[in-house]
């Protein structure tokens, strides 16, 4: 009998989904926060949105 299926936690779904586009160096900036934080693209992008409305 199979379990319970695995995936994203239901106490914060996140239906909706954005793109954008970004020059190399950016990314690139992007990418070594990422690394040195050790954090993904989406949540740095979700933190630096909420940081940015709270100002």
């Amino acid at each position: 009998m199979p379990g319970k299926k695995m995936g994203r936690p239901t106490d914060n779904p996140m239906p909706i989904r954005v793109g954008f586009r970004l020059d190399p160096k950016t990314l690139s900036l992007l990418d070594e926060y990422c690394k040195k934080n050790n954090i993904r693209r989406s949540d740095v992008i979700r933190q630096a949105i909420i940081q940015y409305i709270s100002e």
